[in-house]
């Protein structure tokens, strides 16, 4: 499903200089940029997303806002709104990349290393993503994120305090959301089945067992805990269309207290726990990434979230059941992912919900059906 690009130009000021000529690339995903800025008859930054002609991703006509400091001839003059917003990412303007990029310079400098080339990855609302490469290939990872997931770096110091090997190396993190990431080799593992999720559960065990007991160390990282109040928010506009959304709702405060009885302690939660955000290097090693979502919370989320579209969860679910188990004695982790199953979508609606509610309009169509599709699956899980 190819995605047909134009790209409104505008210069490191802020002046609108048109557009180019629509082209198109094979990635149909909105906030992968690499193709995006390979594929333009200019050197340019992609900015952020200006509109699209469907109402969310993948594929379709997607229009960008990009930046560049050449004066290309030939634009369509075709015109953008450029008035400042309150919840625009600060890489999402004029002049953005390159103060972020300039950072990365002077850190990577202070370290000793050479100078590398920046290749723009991806950039929306969540984050915007470059790969550094110096001349024997890729040396790290340059991030900036939103405030809401300020926390990321410091969780990923928090998990390497008892896994090193188990998150990316943080080479620097600074003001704005900016973080270095020191290259992982290996390939993430989108798709991949019940034996890398049970080395996945395997590995992230004892980080979530030693913050079981610590939850104070957590400082700043978001509280998720169960709160029947943050539902009801996100789900009371569609109590009347979304079938069981309306029963799942009343009946919070008796499951939650079922859930609370299994003694599954809350802990640390990756948030987005899928082999997609595991890299994997032929070598055994496991590493995951993307901690941006990351909470406190009952561990079960994240286990439901790992085994969510495998064919054959129940090994997986089993081996997770035991570790916990033997943590807590006496606990009944099976109990608690069959009360949690359905609060899981809630969950994930009240995250696109914050989401939506701390980005600017034009880049709702990433999130917006997301909300309505969580509640869903929330209803039919009860």
């Amino acid at each position: 499903m190819p995605r047909t690009v134009t790209l409104v130009l505008v210069d490191p000021a802020g002046e609108l200089l048109g557009a180019l000529p629509p082209f198109s690339v094979a990635s149909p995903w909105w906030q992968e940029v690499s193709e995006v800025v390979a594929a333009a008859s200019a050197d340019v930054t992609v900015l952020r997303l200006l509109h699209a002609d469907r109402p969310a991703p993948p594929g379709g006509h997607v229009t960008y806002l990009a930046e560049t400091r050449d004066r290309p001839e030939g634009l369509i003059p075709l015109g953008a709104d450029l008035v400042p917003h309150a919840h625009r990412a600060p890489w999402a303007e004029p002049g953005g990349p390159a103060a972020t990029l300039a950072w990365a310079s002077g850190v990577l400098d202070r370290l000793g290393f050479g100078e590398l080339t920046a290749h723009q990855q991806r950039t929306w609302n969540l984050s915007a993503i470059w790969r550094l490469d110096g001349p024997g290939g890729t040396i790290a990872w340059l991030k900036q994120v939103p405030s809401f997931f300020a926390h990321e770096p410091a969780v990923l110091g928090l998990v390497a305090s008892v896994a090193p090997d188990l998150v990316p190396y943080v080479m620097a993190s600074g003001k704005a959301g900016r973080m270095l990431l020191a290259h992982v080799p290996g390939e993430d593992r989108y798709g991949a089945g019940a034996d890398l999720c049970g080395q996945i559960v395997e590995a992230f065990h004892p980080v979530q067992a030693h913050f079981a007991g610590r939850l104070g160390e957590l400082t700043g990282v978001p509280d998720k805990r169960l709160d029947a109040a943050r539902f009801v928010h996100v789900a009371t506009p569609y109590l009347d269309d979304i079938p069981g959304l309306a029963e799942l709702i009343d009946g919070l405060p008796a499951r939650f207290a079922e859930v609370a009885a299994c003694g599954l302690p809350d802990t640390l939660l990756h948030g987005d726990l899928h082999p997609g955000n595991v890299r994997t290097d032929g070598q055994g090693g496991l590493v995951i990434v993307d901690w941006g979502d990351s909470a406190i919370g009952n561990p079960a989320f994240d286990l439901l979230r790992l085994i969510d579209g495998l064919e054959s969860p129940e090994p997986v679910l089993a081996a997770w059941a035991r570790r916990w188990r033997a943590t807590v004695p006496g606990c009944d982790p099976e109990r608690a992912v069959a009360l949690l199953r359905p609060v899981a979508g809630l969950l994930s609606a009240a995250t696109y919900a914050g989401f939506l509610a701390s980005i600017e309009q034009s880049e709702w169509p990433y999130h917006a059906g997301d909300v309505p599709e969580c509640l869903t699956a929330a209803g039919a899980a009860i």
